[in-house]
């Protein structure tokens, strides 16, 4: 995969959240700055590992954002703790921005638009191409109350684990309730993850429902 273009973007759109949010493991301002330029450099080497990705595969950005979280946290002196290491992806990637773009799919979400995209996703089966993908199923809930986007095959759980810190995975996963949360339409609620052993990971958005776990 090339640099320049999305992961350049998306760099400079986030490298100063993750440098800025090490504090949450107790870093200071210096140690921070070089991690961050370690991170620099094992970003781009993971970036120039990946294959591109096909026009119309909706998840690069997923494994590009998972690429630049891998460099961050193999740059740190020492492993951290999964609720730590969860707390510290949170807070890098909710952003003034992302919590901006998170409101406006918010608004598009069970829409038309968001359902033809679901199908057409489902259809795509990007992974059988490229295993840093995924693959997926639309399962719409019953009475229009929402739907299940349920994924058989995960990029971000292939390339964790190529880079040897597949423990870590949970952290990606729980952003999935953070983003739904500042779309503020649904209710984000999963039984399993390949992550952690299951058969798939169930995605699934209530609409206008508040459930609790």
């Amino acid at each position: 995969m090339r640099y320049f273009g999305l992961p350049l973007g998306m760099r400079l759109v986030f490298g100063g959240s993750f440098k800025k949010n090490l504090s949450v493991f107790g870093y200071d301002k210096k140690t921070a700055n070089a991690i961050a330029k370690r991170a620099s450099k094992r970003y781009k080497s993971i970036i120039a590992d990946l294959p591109d990705f096909e026009k119309g595969d909706r998840f690069q950005m997923n494994i590009v954002s998972c690429a630049q979280f891998a460099a961050f946290y193999l740059s740190l002196p020492e492993r951290q703790t999964l609720a730590s290491v969860t707390a510290y992806y949170d807070k890098a990637m909710m952003t003034k921005t992302m919590k901006r773009f998170c409101k406006m799919m918010g608004k598009k979400k069970f829409s038309p638009k968001d359902v033809a995209g679901m199908r057409k996703t489902e259809a795509f089966r990007a992974a059988d191409r490229n295993p840093f993908s995924w693959n997926m199923t639309f399962e719409p809930f019953a009475s229009d109350a929402g739907y299940c986007a349920k994924f058989t095959h995960c990029g971000i759980c292939v390339l964790l684990q190529k880079l040897g810190i597949p423990e870590v995975t949970p952290a990606m996963c729980a952003w999935d309730y953070a983003m739904a949360e500042a779309g503020g339409v649904c209710t984000f609620t999963r039984q399993y993850t390949l992550a952690t052993g299951g058969p798939y990971c169930d995605c699934n958005y209530h609409k206008n429902i508040r459930v609790l776990k």
